[in-house]
């Protein structure tokens, strides 16, 4: 198969493998740019096209994370003995619902072999390569990367602001599962009159109805602060045009209203997701 052809087919895997180690869809399409134009460069004979892909964006993912604030963590004891591979499973699992949060207590390293290994099966020797070391030092630092993952905290409850990111990374990537753990039982959307003229639904009833209205879209919404709160909005030109304005309690989202007032868009400010006052007030072990 012709090369192009092969990254072509290859680009949805390498686009996930990236958006969960970065844990940022746009940086992972960056990312994955950037794999083939360092392909397109090369003149080396290249004996798996699959896996050298692979490598390279993991250690793009790698360089990202190490330009990143590092995160001082305590040092967890890392047993010798193998884990069930049923409770590995569970926790590949339960790490999806924040996970770009949870992965924030880790080294950018263990985070790598972390989500090479535990949510995407690769073998370590192919970790390895990614890391440039050993399959034995790779294998440890996933060992130790699950210890910390494991670590309880039943007083760390998600933010607003990380509930609000969360939710639209599980919209654009098509998480189901995801989207409905961040939903309240009762949860819904409602819009004001100006964002029902631009073709918003009026009404949306119920977790399962809207989450699966947002699985898989709002891939160009923006975030933005409304009201010294988290929210979303579509741009026009960089201009707000309807905002998402998220109601938030016990980390899940409870209700989310379109708005397209113009009184309303005027208190729109466009931010990063880096941009959380919250981040550093009700989590130990983020930065």
């Amino acid at each position: 198969m012709d090369p192009t052809e092969t990254f072509e087919a290859e680009r949805p895997r390498l686009i996930g493998l990236a958006t969960r180690v970065l844990g940022d869809p746009g940086e992972a399409e960056d990312v994955v740019q950037q794999t083939w134009l360092r392909l397109h460069a090369t003149e080396s004979d290249i004996a798996s096209l699959p896996a050298w892909l692979t490598t390279v964006t993991g250690r793009l993912c790698l360089d990202r994370l190490r330009v990143r604030t590092p995160v001082p963590v305590d040092d967890l004891a890392v047993t010798d003995h193998a884990p069930d591979p049923a409770d590995d499973v569970a926790l590949a699992d339960s790490v999806g619902v924040a996970l770009h949060v949870v992965l924030e207590r880790l080294t950018p390293p263990e985070r790598v072999a972390f989500v090479l290994h535990d949510s995407f099966g690769f073998e370590f020797s192919t970790i390895a390569a990614v890391l440039d070391t050993t399959p034995a030092a790779a294998r440890k630092l996933a060992s130790r990367a699950r210890a910390k993952v494991r670590q309880p905290a039943p007083e760390d409850p998600l933010t607003d602001w990380e509930v609000v990111d969360a939710f639209m990374a599980a919209a654009r990537e098509g998480d189901f599962d995801r989207l409905l753990a961040l939903l309240a039982p009762d949860a819904g959307v409602t819009a004001d009159v100006a964002a029902i003229a631009t073709g918003t639904p009026e009404r949306i009833s119920g977790r399962g109805e809207v989450a699966a209205f947002f699985n898989g879209s709002a891939h160009a919404a923006l975030a933005v602060t409304y009201d010294d709160r988290p929210g979303y909005a579509w741009f026009n030109r960089g201009e707000a045009k309807v905002l998402f304005d998220f109601a938030v309690a016990d980390g899940q989202v409870v209700g989310i209203t379109f708005r397209a007032d113009p009184a309303a868009l005027q208190q729109v400010t466009r931010r990063s997701t880096d941009q959380n006052p919250n981040k550093n007030a009700n989590r130990k072990d983020l930065p």
